[in-house]
């Protein structure tokens, strides 16, 4: 499975020069933890997450200026491009789901956008991981079937899954149709890899 298949998109961004207090509200108003910060056309620069916010707003607190009752509430001044995070961590499109979960768990982070070049179009989150790999084989298993089913009619495959590698026993033994069963079944939430062979027939008896 790949970042597209699980991917959020559009995804919500927001610009260097926006100020904190509009990137918390669009972390709040959305439920997110994190925005790819974006200039020009969807140009990725950076990400901001509610953690760097806090902490931007926690050194702004402890400035001595702060004491001063004519000087404007930093935590509503500051912008987005002083406490987002860059460079930060994107992949393509086409990397495998395992990939993004190595690097949130190698580089501690918990949010990953999606770039074409350097134009964002998704991001993934952890979130969006757990619920991919946590389905269970059972689940998998019946949403295998029933676009296959859909595909090529009924009771012409048969389905076992097994810690999220799905195998695929056919009737015919066509490599295009292996080829297009395999596709298909990739696209399956939860399927870490696919096998899909021929029936397996036992030699008549004489």
């Amino acid at each position: 499975m790949l970042a597209k298949d699980i991917m959020t998109s559009p995804v919500v961004t927001v610009g260097p020069d926006s100020s904190s207090a509009t990137a918390a509200a669009l972390l709040t108003e959305h439920g997110l933890t994190a925005l790819p910060v974006v200039r020009d056309v969807d140009h990725l620069v950076g990400i901001v997450t509610a953690s760097d916010l806090r902490r931007g707003r926690a050194l702004r607190a402890s400035s001595p200026q702060d004491d001063d009752p004519e000087r404007p509430d930093e935590s509503v001044r500051g912008t987005v491009g002083e406490v987002m995070t860059t460079p930060v961590c994107a992949m393509e499109p086409g990397r495998d789901v395992a990939d993004l979960a190595r690097a949130m768990l190698e580089e501690g982070i918990s949010s990953i956008p999606v770039v074409e070049g350097s134009r964002v179009v998704g991001i993934v989150t952890a979130r969006d991981l757990i619920r991919v790999l946590a389905r269970d084989d059972t689940a998998i298993a019946a949403d295998v079937r029933h676009r296959l089913v859909i595909y090529g009619g009924f009771d012409r495959w048969t389905v076992r899954v097994e810690h999220g590698v799905v195998t695929v026993e056919d009737e015919f033994d066509d490599p295009t149709e292996r080829h297009v069963v395999t596709v298909l079944v990739l696209t399956v939430p939860g399927v870490r890899d696919v096998r899909v062979r021929p029936v397996a027939r036992v030699p008549a008896q004489r």
